[in-house]
């Protein structure tokens, strides 16, 4: 972090429009929605309660899934000897622009550099290598909750800092096809992830070799599309063949007794995809969260008029009984006045908020307030019976997920491309339109070519659509369809 950086920390004081400047909108929105405050360390952020409270939802959504597949969660060292970092040479140089070293401990000069981790591939494989023997100890299935580091220059919050939260799978498996099988299942867990809970559609595919993780055979993703056109990858998957097992040694005995090296994967979704989110979903009101991510589904502000405090004991009442039937609530009974709280809450991104004002109480009823609509729109506000209102909230908040899902589905398809125009395709490309798809021939130089000229990237390949396409970027014979996209 700059000292300028620094200083305009406390200043943020309102959120300028989204349209206008979607950088200047999105740092404004993670400082004032008290998701980081930017750390005394250059590149790092210190990730607010609010911020922790969105990442454990995700991190509990993820996690469920792992476990429900068969994985375990377990945890690696931070430090990593070099001499092991440098054994996978294709690993090693894809990472060395970005690892940062230890080179003293205490007073004590290391007569080996520890590199802080950027990945975990080393550290398993060579407790792998430990535990395997025989065929009876695959699969292995764990994954692992931790922090890394990569000694970025450019920086933003969750999209790009030096220090990060991620989880990372690290499997070993008897043969190519099961290796791959994994590969593939925890892709789609991501897929399922990003789209049934944080809310943001994904394109999921094969990467390109030169977008591919270093030591790979084949690097899988979920791409998803941000409001500027550029596209955010948001998950990772690798299927690492025999790579790092003959590496770092890792073999076992086969039913037929035969020593054979394993077949290992891995695969991690970052904080970045709270990122995304962010920008997907927000407002010029700030952020918008969708429930199944958001820490707090429902806040109760009570509306007290003079010294009578039944609006705020029905607050607590309600609360609790909400709280009982499994949802997440908070009432603000703070000493502000309930217009400041709406737009407090409104700009944190809380899906709902429930008034409870003297008419309320006599009533014994409640204001719904929707954020993802606008004052006055179809919807928006209800008045809703104590008696129905744990039914009525539950169905506004699946109504609230699945418009926002379905709001950020039409903006990836409105900005999606299919072209077989080369001109044009260059020009979308150029002019950050979206996701442009063509057929494509898969060859290094011709993407060297397109990123050159404009700086986008393949995102994902698939199946070619139909035989006999030619390549719309060179002319050559095509063999996968690709999207392409300039990226973050």
């Amino acid at each position: 972090m700059s000292d300028a950086e620094e200083q305009l920390e406390p200043l943020v004081t309102e959120i300028p429009p989204k349209a206008d400047d979607l950088s200047a909108w999105y740092t404004a929105v993670t400082l004032k929605a008290e998701l980081v405050s930017y750390a005394p360390v250059r590149g790092c952020v210190v990730l607010r309660p609010y911020g922790f409270g969105i990442w454990e939802n995700l991190q509990k959504a993820l996690d469920e899934r792992f476990k429900a597949t068969g994985h375990e969660n377990a945890y690696f060292p931070l430090l990593i000897p070099e001499h092991l970092l440098r054994k996978e040479a294709e690993h090693v140089e894809g990472f060395a622009p970005e690892v940062a070293w230890v080179t003293q401990g205490g007073q004590e000069k290391l007569n080996e550099r520890l590199a802080i981790r950027p990945t975990s591939e080393v550290t398993v494989g060579v407790m792998y290598a430990k535990w395997i023997q025989s065929h009876r100890d695959l699969p292995i299935l764990i994954n692992q909750w931790a922090n890394v580091v990569r000694w970025e220059k450019a920086t933003r919050p969750f999209l790009r800092t030096m220090e990060f939260l991620w989880q990372e799978g690290h499997t070993a498996h008897a043969s190519a096809a099961e290796a791959r099988e994994e590969t593939l299942r925890m892709l789609e867990i991501y897929r399922e992830v990003a789209q049934d809970v944080v809310g943001v559609p994904v394109y999921a595919g094969k990467k390109s070799a030169s977008e591919r993780f270093p030591g790979a055979v084949e690097t899988f993703s979920i791409e998803a599309l941000m409001p500027d056109g550029k596209a955010l990858q948001s998950g990772t998957s690798h299927d690492l063949g025999q790579n790092f097992s003959k590496a770092y040694d890792i073999t076992f005995a086969d039913v037929d007794q035969t020593t054979k090296h394993v077949f290992t994967t891995s695969w991690g979704m970052s904080w970045r995809m709270l990122g995304g989110m962010i920008m997907v979903h927000g407002d010029d009101r700030g952020l918008r969260l969708p429930p199944r991510l958001a820490p707090i589904e429902a806040v109760i502000v009570p509306i007290v008029r003079g010294s009578d405090s039944q609006a705020v004991e029905q607050s607590h009442q309600i609360a609790q009984a909400l709280r009982a039937d499994g949802f997440r609530v908070r009432v603000d009974d703070r000493d502000y006045t309930p217009g400041w709280k709406y737009s407090e809450w409104e700009m944190r991104g809380v899906p709902i908020r429930l008034e409870i004002g003297p008419r309320d109480v006599q009533s014994n009823s409640v204001t719904l307030v929707r954020r993802d609509k606008s004052k006055g729109e179809e919807g928006a506000k209800a008045s809703v019976s104590r008696g129905e209102l744990a039914r009525r909230l539950r169905s506004e908040l699946d109504d609230v997920q699945r418009g926002m899902y379905q709001q950020a589905q039409a903006f990836l398809q409105a900005h999606t491309y299919s072209v077989d125009d080369r001109e044009r395709f260059f020009a979308l490309c150029e002019s950050r339109a979206g996701m442009v798809d063509i057929p494509f021939c898969n060859r290094a130089d011709c993407e060297a070519n397109v990123k050159q000229r404009t700086t986008a990237t393949t995102r994902v390949l698939r199946e070619l659509r139909e035989g006999g396409a030619v390549c719309v970027a060179c002319g050559e014979p095509a063999t996968v369809q690709a999207y392409f996209a300039q990226t973050y």
